[in-house]
Parts: C-alpha cells; sequence; structure tokens
C-alpha cells in the first residue's frame, strides 16, 4: 500500500524559501555567523508555532518573517545592554577608526548607545553601526523614513550630550 506524499507545514516552505534571506538578515546585523544562525531558527520556531495546523498564510510570508525578524534582534538588543558582559550586537568597535579611541571612550559610547530610547537606539545602531540607509531601516521597523531620521537625529544628540557631561572627547 502506498501512502501519499506528506504535505509540507506552511512553517517548512517557508524555511526552505526563506531561511537564507532571513540568515542574511542577521548576520549583517550581527557580525556573528553563530548568533545570526541562533536568530533565525528562532524565527522559523515562531513560525511553526504561528502557523500551526490550518493556519492562514499572511499576504506576504517574507514580510511577516522580515518583521518577526526585526522583532528578534530588537529583543536580542535589549537583552545585551541589559547584560554588560556579552558582546553587544551595537558594540562600536564595528566603527570605523575605533583604534584611535581608549577603550574608556568606547565603553562610555556604548554605556550612552545602552541609555537610548529603544526606538533610538534601533535607528542609531541600524544606521551608525550597520550603515543601513534611512529607507531600508524604515521598511524594517515599519516606519516612515522622516521617523527614522528624527530619531537618529535625536540619538546622536542624547548620546553627544551624555558624553560631553561624562567630559569624554572621542
Amino acid at each position: 500500500m502506498t501512502h501519499p506524499p506528506k504535505r509540507s507545514t506552511l512553517a517548512e516552505r517557508a524555511y526552505r524559501q526563506y531561511r537564507l534571506r532571513i540568515y542574511r538578515f542577521f548576520m549583517r546585523r550581527t557580525g556573528s555567523p553563530a548568533d545570526a544562525e541562533d536568530l533565525t531558527q528562532r524565527v522559523f520556531a515562531d513560525a511553526v508555532e504561528a502557523f500551526a495546523g490550518d493556519a492562514t498564510p499572511p499576504d506576504s510570508m517574507l514580510a511577516w518573517l522580515y518583521t518577526v525578524a526585526y522583532r528578534r534582534m530588537a529583543d536580542e538588543i535589549r537583552r545585551r545592554s541589559r547584560t554588560p558582559q556579552a558582546a553587544a550586537p551595537w558594540n562600536v568597535d564595528t566603527l570605523h577608526s575605533t583604534d584611535e579611541y581608549g577603550p574608556n571612550v568606547r565603553a562610555a559610547l556604548e554605556t550612552a548607545i545602552a541609555h537610548l530610547s529603544e526606538e533610538q537606539r534601533t535607528v542609531v545602531v541600524l544606521r551608525l553601526l550597520r550603515g543601513l540607509p534611512f529607507a531600508e531601516i524604515a521598511e524594517l521597523i515599519g516606519q516612515s523614513e522622516a521617523t527614522c531620521k528624527m530619531r537618529f537625529a535625536r540619538g546622536i544628540t542624547r548620546i553627544r550630550k551624555e558624553l560631553e557631561d561624562n567630559n569624554v572627547r572621542p
């Protein structure tokens, strides 16, 4: 007796089709293959849970996955900002020419970034430390480009003020 082939679940099909894109998303942001793989697996575990049974697929599976990935990345940034000994995905060592700054300046900059609001920190990290254009940041976080530019400007202003208040000059 032959059995009909098993139907792939929606999450399995999404995994096969989009895993590499989601992995690259995390790789660009974390710089760590292990972290990128872990976060990618979490996104697809979320998909398995969300689409268990006869769930209706979203209009755009890729957009849905990127939304989940963005939220996972934001969670990771928050988690690491609360754990000082962990290497943050926005570690200032990813900036060009950080070698000319001493460890005190780098530490003060990391602290200043950690003190930003979540919204400001996300935009500053994606723009300044990951080099993404405002248009891509806006798409990733679901806000207008103008909002992203405003959050970036306010975040940079706050970082400068905190560095000045602590007599830190890069």
